[in-house]
């Protein structure tokens, strides 16, 4: 069975893993590379928190959520791509809107690269709207030209 926990120290590279494994799948046709080093990963975990997946001592998914008063910010959702479409990447969602929830946040935000076509559905069936763009980061180099979309959602 799959519980939900906060990742500690000891999970780092475990997340650095599965995190690269799927954004692999999903983004190699507008950006080559790892998506995130072991140290941008402890990086996020001192000024917010990852959730993972775990079962059988393995760590299915994970989720980055980072608290800011009354908003919060929801990135990296990965699941391991031999787990994907069975629902873990949904009930990583609501771990997270829960723990964001219970911490104040009275609204969560998530950005979604534009190229990714998929990913609309997926966050507007959850109770997201957009609302504006943000530039893609200069300094990654992409294939083809790309923005975000910015979603945001009441909790």
């Amino acid at each position: 069975m799959t519980k939900i926990r906060i990742a500690d120290s000891a999970d780092d590279e475990k997340i650095t893993e599965v995190i690269n494994a799927a954004f692999k799948i999903a983004e190699e046709f507008f950006v080559d590379g790892n998506r995130i080093t072991l140290e941008e990963v402890q990086r996020h975990r001192a000024s917010g928190a990852f959730l993972i997946a775990e079962s059988d001592d393995a760590i299915d998914g994970c989720v980055y959520v980072e608290p800011r008063g009354e908003r919060a910010y929801l990135g990296l959702l990965s699941v391991d791509p031999a787990r994907q479409q069975g629902g873990l990447g949904s009930r990583l969602m609501e771990a997270a809107e829960e723990y964001c929830r219970e911490r104040g946040a009275r609204f969560m935000d998530i950005y979604i690269v534009n190229l990714r076509t998929e990913l609309p559905v997926f966050y507007e069936r959850r109770g997201y709207v957009e609302n504006g763009t943000t530039p893609f980061p200069a300094d990654v180099p992409t294939k083809q030209p790309c923005h975000f979309i910015n979603l945001t959602k009441p909790l």
